[in-house]
């Protein structure tokens, strides 16, 4: 989901970018340097930020830098994919790169471009730190090429905290409670889901959003990473697994506001306002940790976050069971390997990095020693927590399948599919059938 990367990459990449000068000079410590020369100098950082997300990241890194004898040399770009690859084509790569996508980054590394990060962190304190999964985003045969540095999760639902709790809804923990809360909303008058697909020429991501959570549930990540890979057809009993969980939600009568007709013209930043009104015209809305942000959710909503906005985690597909979750973030990685940069990736990966970024926007920490009181309220506190809890990590899968998937026929037929445009048999051989063949 490409496209809406654009949207949330400003908000994430704004929460990283306000990374502030008292957190840089306080993490915890890493091993020494392993390469020649002084850990002092200019370190190249290219990244795919731009306007104030840019100069809200600079002015928070330069002063740190500047106390550690570092000279940071921005190279922001807003077509990082391609330029990344162009620039290691002409052997005129960056120190570091923070990829917004992990596939670029270990294609990179396939072809030796990117140095391997174990000798390089303290990878015994990451694995006991870090989210479960979140090391496997950017690792292969043992060597981990790139750490996320910021993480966003989209394993939500989100509900309206005051009628939530006065109707005396309790959260689900599996999908068969999930479906069987559906019907229980459903029963008392209202539409169980808030649900819309609209996002102009990105019409549809929210709907791979929602197969992609219900294969990662029902299959596992190593079969959704096959997916992703295409040694798993669309066309597969997992898929249509996922699907017709999808449907039991999405197409069964009463079960969304607006009906199953209105999905795909329903705009996903503001389809889950109704939640808010007085008398609330749908309970549950999945999205992305972005959602409950200004911008997206009502604005007096979102002054009163911890009294207004419930969430909870999408269940695992049975009660106690593996229950990973999908999300995306920010993969800090070395081109360049020389003491200096070495020294930056250190300390994206220490316990305090990002403690007053925290504090002032959506910004989530990958580590779960974290000290949670850094988080600005409770909603972020319990998004966090959620991910922390997680058995693994998955990233957003459409960013990882080829483009003329990913964000091109996945989106496409999942749109023509919910609007009845097409039936989903049609519509899983059409995406199998746009797969590049090489």
């Amino acid at each position: 989901m490409r496209f809406h990367r654009s949207s949330i990459a400003v908000l994430t990449a704004a929460a990283v970018a306000t990374l502030t000068t008292g957190c840089l000079a306080s993490g915890s410590a890493a091993p020494a340097a392993s390469g020649s020369g002084t850990s002092t100098g200019t370190v190249e950082i290219m990244l795919g930020l731009s306007g104030d997300g840019l100069e809200n990241f600079k002015a928070s890194v330069d002063p740190w830098a500047a106390e550690n004898g570092i000279t940071i040399k921005w190279s922001p770009s807003d077509n990082f994919n391609q330029l990344i690859n162009t620039r290691v084509q002409g052997n005129d790569v960056p120190d570091i790169a923070m990829f917004p996508q992990p596939g670029i980054l270990m294609d990179l590394a396939d072809r030796g471009n990117v140095t391997p990060l174990n000798d390089i962190v303290d990878m015994a304190d990451l694995e006991a730190n870090y989210t479960a999964g979140t090391l496997d985003v950017a690792a292969k045969d043992g060597e981990v090429y790139g750490l996320l540095v910021s993480m966003n999760v989209k394993s939500l639902v989100f509900y309206p905290k005051v009628a939530w709790d006065a109707a005396g809804w309790k959260t689900p923990e599996s999908i068969p409670e999930l479906l069987a809360l559906t019907d229980e909303i459903k029963a008392s008058g209202t539409a169980p889901w808030c649900l819309g697909i609209e996002s102009g020429a990105g019409t549809g991501w929210p709907a791979t959003d929602w197969m992609e959570e219900l294969v990662l549930k029902h299959g596992g990540v190593d079969q959704y990473n096959k997916w992703l890979a295409g040694e798993l057809k669309f066309d597969s009993d997992l898929v249509r697994q996922a699907a017709d969980t999808f449907a039991q939600i999405a197409f069964t009568d009463g079960n969304v506001l607006g009906g199953r007709s209105s999905i795909a013209s329903n705009n996903f930043g503001t389809a889950g306002n109704p939640m808010f009104d007085s008398q609330p015209g749908c309970y549950m809305y999945k999205q992305g940790n972005f959602i409950a942000s200004p911008g997206f959710f009502p604005d007096t909503v979102i002054a009163d976050a911890d009294n207004q906005i419930g969430v909870f985690g999408f269940p695992a597909a049975t009660a106690g069971g593996d229950n990973p979750i999908e999300g995306g973030g920010d993969l800090a990685a070395i081109l360049t390997d020389s003491p200096a940069a070495q020294k930056v990736i250190q300390y994206l990966s220490s316990e305090n990095f990002g403690a007053s970024s925290a504090q002032k926007g959506t910004f989530i920490s990958p580590r779960t020693d974290f000290d949670l009181s850094n988080y600005p309220n409770e909603l972020t506190k319990n998004i966090a927590t959620i991910a922390y809890g997680a058995t693994a990590f998955a990233f957003d899968g459409s960013d990882a399948m080829p483009g003329a998937v990913g964000s091109g026929s996945f989106w496409r037929d999942m749109t023509s599919w919910i609007s009845g445009q097409e039936d989903l048999d049609a519509a899983l051989k059409n995406i199998d059938a746009s797969w590049p063949s090489s």
